[in-house]
């Protein structure tokens, strides 16, 4: 139990370095283009230039982004889903989708290199490169 307080306190120590979450439709700036996300039916989409590129279902637009460079364009941004946590990543062109296929609604996120680290109800857990896991109690600091 003491493990994991000091893994929450280490996490939650840097609270001005989580990213806030949004419900921002758009347009937003990436270096791959402008984001615009539109409700269609049921569904939301995702363009890119006015290009879909992604279609994801979800009662409400919620997402964490991943902007920090010099001209707050948006490299990265994690989409809550109904299927569960997206990652869209900007970096590249057409922008890479991961999926993490497991049902949680994300509380926060921080951005630790090419890992999303995030706070779900079910504890917190690692995204890397289409791949989740399920951290471990830690002092390490995310940021």
């Amino acid at each position: 139990m003491r493990r994991r307080f000091v893994a929450a306190l280490a996490a939650t120590s840097f609270a001005t370095c989580v990213h806030a979450q949004s419900n921002a439709s758009g347009p937003l700036g990436t270096p791959s283009g402008t984001l615009q996300f539109m409700r269609v039916e049921r569904d939301f989409v995702a363009m890119l230039d006015k290009e879909i590129f992604d279609r994801f279902g979800a009662n409400t637009l919620t997402h964490f982004d991943d902007a920090g460079n010099a001209n707050d364009t948006i490299a990265r941004t994690l989409v809550q889903t109904d299927a569960g946590p997206v990652l869209y990543d900007f970096r590249h062109r057409p922008p890479l989708v991961q999926r993490s296929g497991t049902r949680m609604t994300v509380k926060r996120v921080f951005w630790q290199g090419d890992e999303v680290v995030m706070q779900s109800s079910q504890g917190w857990f690692g995204f890397k490169r289409g791949v989740l896991t399920r951290l471990q109690s830690s002092t390490t600091t995310y940021h």
